[in-house]
């Protein structure tokens, strides 16, 4: 069976269609948050085969194929990687309606020229021909990025990181801007099993010793130095929970000394030391003209077994349903009323929360920058076709779409950037549709600049690059 990927894929007006293949096609990419392996771009490396590129890592697929009653062996095991190609096949004729039937066979198209549609009949051939084509030069990692005009890479980076191969791409000056982003998660996360280790890492990479909370506020302060020195952009918080406690520094000075003994804390101690360290972030972030982009509302590791098996990022998180308006909006403010609230990038995971964001960002905008607090893109478990409508009326509807920053893949496979193009179609055909409803002039400078600065220039404006 030929693939249901047309040109017109998508497109369901004139409008649409002449904006997707006449402006948005044609631009490059700035993806300013994922995981990809700085390592194996600096490698230019090609993978071995199509698991290896495409599942490994993949915890959307993961979850897909345990959803189809595929043993784990065949998932995280030790089965080879033809034989968890071929269980994947047979999981995606299932997920007709989830975005990886899309993707999928977008990837397939964009990347290896296959119009086959992906099952068990058809998987031993893509299996071979997708191979052949992964080994040529054509799909090196950096083939790939230049393939796709991707002219900027935000990495996802601990502040413990030596980012040596960020160091030698930025001095080959490989054409795709690849950047660090600063996640010091692990440093917030004062209550975790692993929080000592981290600081002495912080500790030998600062190189100063950490023995209270101001040496750990100076060795913090000293690691956006460097990293700023290496080209960051941005930096990136996973907050499970919003939080927001008022406390003095002496406080949780105590606080950070009690950890260091090895004492228990206070759930409202936790969160004094999260909120105090989390402002002074912010206004180094701030001074320094980066992004802070706060990634709320994920229930993480909800089954206890399979963690202990596979371990996290695996599959088993899910979409969390803490209330954040209040807490934010305490945080966003004590930056604000000293002048240092840095440019933030606000997401959820939590659908019912896209009002609360698209309201939240509106309260601190000013003349800076157009849209200096955003209401990000849909996120993970919202970005399927109905998340990014949903999310992108929402922003209309609340605030300036005009002045979105735009798509990001979060993802950990250099195929992903297919999911640019689902954006940028989708888009496309919103707008169109409005046209054709009568909602919005049939401008066509007007439609143009806005599909222009969405899919491309508002983010490079956003990120100075």
């Amino acid at each position: 069976m030929k693939t249901f990927i047309t040109e017109d894929f998508l497109l369901y007006s004139e409008a649409a269609k002449d904006l997707y293949h006449h402006v948005a096609k044609k631009l490059p990419i700035i993806d300013y948050h994922n995981h990809l392996n700085q390592e194996e771009i600096l490698q230019d490396k090609n993978y071995n085969n199509l698991s290896e590129i495409w599942l490994a890592g993949d915890h959307y697929k993961w979850r897909a194929m345990r959803a189809n009653g595929i043993s784990e062996e065949y998932i995280t095991g030790d089965k080879s990687d033809y034989e968890k190609f071929l269980a994947w096949a047979k999981t995606v004729p299932n997920t007709m309606g989830n975005p990886l039937y899309h993707w999928t066979h977008l990837e397939l198209k964009r990347y290896f020229g296959i119009n086959e549609v992906l099952n068990e009949e058809t998987a031993p051939a893509i299996w071979e021909e997708a191979n052949r084509k992964l080994a040529t030069p054509e799909l090196s990692v950096r083939s790939i990025l230049e393939k796709d005009k991707v002219a900027f890479v935000g990495t996802t980076d601990d502040p413990t990181d030596d980012l040596q191969y960020h160091i030698q791409l930025r001095d080959e000056a490989f054409q795709t801007k690849v950047s660090p982003s600063f996640r010091p998660d692990k440093g917030l996360n004062i209550e975790k099993d692993d929080f000592l280790e981290w600081v002495e890492r912080l500790t030998e990479v600062a190189n100063r010793s950490i023995d209270s909370y101001n040496d750990f506020l100076a060795a913090l302060a000293n690691r956006v130095d460097y990293f700023d020195e290496i080209g960051c952009r941005s930096s990136d918080h996973g907050i499970n929970v919003m939080f927001y406690q008022e406390g003095t520094k002496e406080e949780v000075a105590t606080i950070f000394r009690k950890r260091l003994n090895g004492e228990e804390l206070t759930e409202k101690e936790v969160d004094q030391f999260r909120t105090y360290t989390l402002v002074t972030l912010g206004e180094l972030y701030a001074d320094k003209g980066w992004i802070m982009q706060l990634h709320i509302n994920p229930l993480r590791n909800n089954n206890t077994r399979m963690f202990h098996k596979v371990g996290p990022d695996s599959g088993f998180d899910s979409i969390g349903d803490r209330l954040l308006a209040e807490p934010l909006s305490n945080f966003l403010d004590a930056l604000e009323v000293n002048g240092k609230l840095p440019k933030t990038i606000l997401y959820s995971l939590n659908s019912r929360d896209n009002n609360v964001l698209a309201a939240m960002a509106g309260n601190y905008q000013n003349d800076e920058i157009p849209g200096k607090v955003q209401f990000g893109t849909a996120w993970w478990f919202n970005d399927h076709l109905d998340g990014m409508e949903d999310q992108l009326k929402t922003l209309a509807n609340t605030g300036l779409i005009s002045n979105f920053v735009g798509m990001l893949t979060d993802s950990r496979s250099f195929l992903s950037f297919s999911r640019h193009e689902y954006f940028r179609r989708i888009l496309c055909n919103l707008i169109g549709t409005w046209v054709e409803e009568g909602k919005v002039p049939n401008d066509k400078e007007l439609l143009e600049t806005y599909v222009k600065n969405i899919c491309y220039y508002n983010a490079e404006r956003y990120f100075t690059i």
